[in-house]
């Protein structure tokens, strides 16, 4: 196969990624292990950062569809690479479903003996909410509609392409060194999570629900892992992320870009500190 590195690279990262954020939320569900928003949050957001650090000497570590496809529009990666890394995306984070599965297969049994729950029923998205994402959450009031789904989705990737583009081109003199961009970007997951998580989960990255999903779908939740009859779910947290990577792709380099490399008429940010500084 052409592209091995980063097809490794990319299933390595999106696996691990998957693995620690799809498993924060088992914990939760399971045994109650988190208590609140932002504990899980953290440590999706520290997944994400261990998965860069482990996998970004053989792939960009992407590790998002979104990502890759903002890259490639935006001619920061060629096309011909992007069908290793949409592959190694989407089959790491199916075996990271699977891993979850394996791993919480007995909890997952007795949790739903104990409240009556039969896999595959309606009910079952109490469990199956483990590996993908639900925008309606059961009993909320109000419902939150596929078009506000979309949008919050939509919105989250967007920032977290802005983000991403923005901790690691060249052209932000203000951007951190290679070394801490990793921890910064897993604390803009977290942050988006926090911010988004109550309406849709916050997805933000097709391959980490679609894969989780089609595991809890072959190990028996069927109709409850895709519940939405409409095929909303495919508009919320696989079209959604994409439209909201394009754009945030196309707001740094169309507009950010630009007026950071444009020549600057006046002092640096830097000399401006330091004579203000000595001006006291």
């Amino acid at each position: 196969m052409k592209y091995k590195q980063e097809f490794a690279g990319e299933m390595i990262g999106t696996f691990l990624l998957v693995l620690f954020g799809c498993g924060s939320v088992a914990v939760s569900v399971l045994f109650g292990a988190h208590q609140g928003l932002f504990q899980i949050g953290i440590l999706w957001g520290i997944g994400v950062s261990l998965a860069i650090y482990v996998t970004r000497h053989l792939s960009c570590a992407h590790l998002n569809p979104a990502v890759t496809l903002a890259m490639v529009t935006s001619r920061r990666m060629a096309a011909k690479k992007m069908p290793a890394y949409l592959s190694g995306q989407f089959i790491g984070a199916f075996f990271a479903g699977v891993a979850v599965y394996l791993i919480f297969r007995t909890p997952i049994a007795e949790y739903e003996i104990a409240n009556a729950i039969p896999r595959g029923s309606p009910e079952s998205v109490q469990t199956a909410r483990m590996f993908g994402e639900f925008y309606v959450p059961l009993g909320s009031t109000p419902i939150i509609s596929m078009v506000l789904a979309m949008a919050a989705e939509a919105f989250g990737t967007f920032l977290l392409v802005l983000l991403i583009f923005s901790l690691t081109e060249g052209c932000n003199l203000g951007r951190p060194h290679d070394n801490s961009a990793p921890i910064l970007i897993g604390l803009s997951v977290t942050s988006i999570i926090c911010l988004l998580a109550p309406l849709t989960q916050a997805g933000l990255n097709p391959a980490r629900d679609l894969g989780p999903r089609l595991a809890a779908w072959l190990f028996g939740w069927g109709g409850a892992a895709f519940p939405d009859r409409s095929g909303g779910f495919m508009f919320v947290y696989l079209l959604g992320p994409i439209i909201g990577g394009q754009a945030g792709g196309l707001l740094f380099t169309k507009i950010l870009e630009p007026l950071m490399n444009a020549p600057k008429e006046t002092c640096s940010c830097n000399a401006d500190i330091t004579q203000g500084g000595e001006g006291k």
